[in-house]
């Protein structure tokens, strides 16, 4: 996603905050919706495989929040800033240092359900970190 989209999309969610207490519910269903939608396009920006059904939201605000980390701690032999410049993506089999699968890998997957079980649990153990 190029920056003016996202850009354009966070513009709406601010807009979509604003107003969202002075319509009526019925209009402030669809809101909750668009902003559902808006939310998750820009969560799934470096995810390169398909989300669906239920989780996808699920799924892809964990994909953000373990973006987020990474640009926040590191991993591994990479550092924040090295993060920073190169970008995460993930891909059916794997999560890498840039924009696609033939990227440096940060970890390797034989499933797309593995990587998105070890991206919450990463996400977890972060969190537990921070409560302590």
């Amino acid at each position: 996603m190029n920056a003016q989209k996202q850009n354009k999309l966070e513009n709406r969610l601010k807009e979509i905050e604003s107003i969202y207490y002075n319509v009526d519910s019925d209009t402030r269903h669809d809101l909750i919706c668009e902003r559902a939608e808006i939310e998750f396009e820009i969560n799934k920006s470096n995810i390169n495989f398909r989300l669906s059904g239920d989780n996808k939201y699920y799924y892809a605000s964990h994909c953000k929040q373990f973006t987020d980390n990474l640009l926040k701690y590191g991993y591994g032999r990479k550092t924040a800033e090295e993060i920073k410049k190169t970008g995460v993506s993930f891909n059916n089999h794997s999560i890498n240092f840039g924009y696609s699968t033939y990227c440096d890998d940060l970890k390797r997957f034989e499933t797309k359900t593995e990587l998105l079980g070890f991206v919450i649990g990463y996400n977890n153990a972060i969190s537990n970190l921070k409560n302590n």
